[in-house]
């Protein structure tokens, strides 16, 4: 099991949320499809900006990202543009890389003030509601199984393998990488949704069971899996999957006391979101 690595303390305002989103994978399946989901996610982060205190992007935000030293990929200025904006605002933005934008570096921080993690978190939040643990990481290659891809993950992680693609030119490198992108789960429009396994089988459900053993969080809040789903862990904590970008179009919302996942949609963006009972 990937043990807690770091612990982290968050202090939400009186009126102020915590917000989630992942899996956006801009880029895929064609330029204009995802120039079209990205307007929609700025416009899903306009409606959230008058009481978004922190908002985290938990991975695979876009289908394909490599910073060479001087060079990075073309495209998504406006959801960028928009996040600098929010991050000039005040919002606190936090980045989790996924496996198909692990190889992040230092840009999105000095261009957007945001922090990037890599591994999963604890954040402790406190607000007038009292103290929430919150376990957030993106999801991929935790829980049983999947081996292939654990020591897939390994490699791509490895600084020697990373300089051996920094020596390709950008246009080739980045050629190879949308080539292999198009694979990608996503990228075929037509393919069926995700098909939940059961409580059983679904691993990174079964992770949280087992960090919950060891520590309790109230919530664990992951994407990765392309499913929306809220399942209870236990009697006292919960998992959320904050499934996909494009065709679910969900997030989380966080007001300091519950978790609530919506869906968007632009004409009731602004409505106040209900929070289920948790426990």
């Amino acid at each position: 099991m990937t043990s807690t690595t770091l612990k982290k303390r968050i202090v939400l305002d009186t009126g102020r949320c915590a917000y989630f989103c992942s899996d956006f994978h801009l880029g895929v399946p064609s330029v204009a499809e995802s120039q079209e989901r990205e307007r929609k996610i700025v416009s899903w982060l306009e409606s959230i900006e008058h009481n978004a205190q922190v908002i985290f992007l938990v991975g695979d935000i876009f289908d394909f990202w490599f910073e060479y030293k001087k060079v990075v990929p073309k495209g998504f200025v406006r959801v960028l543009g928009k996040l600098a904006e929010l991050s000039d605002k005040g919002v606190e933005l936090i980045i989790f890389t996924g496996n198909h934008d692990m190889w992040m570096s230092g840009y999105l921080t000095e261009e957007l003030g945001a922090t990037i993690y890599r591994d999963p978190v604890s954040f402790e939040f406190a607000s007038v509601s009292g103290i929430r643990k919150i376990y957030i990481g993106h999801g991929d290659g935790l829980g049983p199984g999947d081996h292939t891809y654990k020591f897939l993950k390994k490699i791509f992680e490895n600084s020697f393998f990373k300089l051996l693609f920094c020596l390709f030119h950008p246009d080739l490198g980045l050629w190879i990488a949308h080539a292999w992108s198009r694979r990608s789960r996503l990228s075929h429009v037509n393919k069926g949704e995700e098909r939940f396994l059961g409580e059983d089988h679904e691993w990174l459900f079964q992770y949280c069971r087992e960090v919950e053993q060891h520590s309790h969080h109230d919530f664990y809040v992951f994407g990765h899996r392309h499913l929306v789903l809220d399942m209870k862990v236990n009697a006292g904590s919960r998992y959320i999957n904050l499934g996909e970008w494009v065709k679910q179009q969900h997030y989380a919302v966080f007001d300091g006391d519950d978790v609530a996942l919506v869906k968007y949609a632009p004409a009731v963006s602004r409505e106040k979101p209900s929070f289920p009972k948790s426990f």
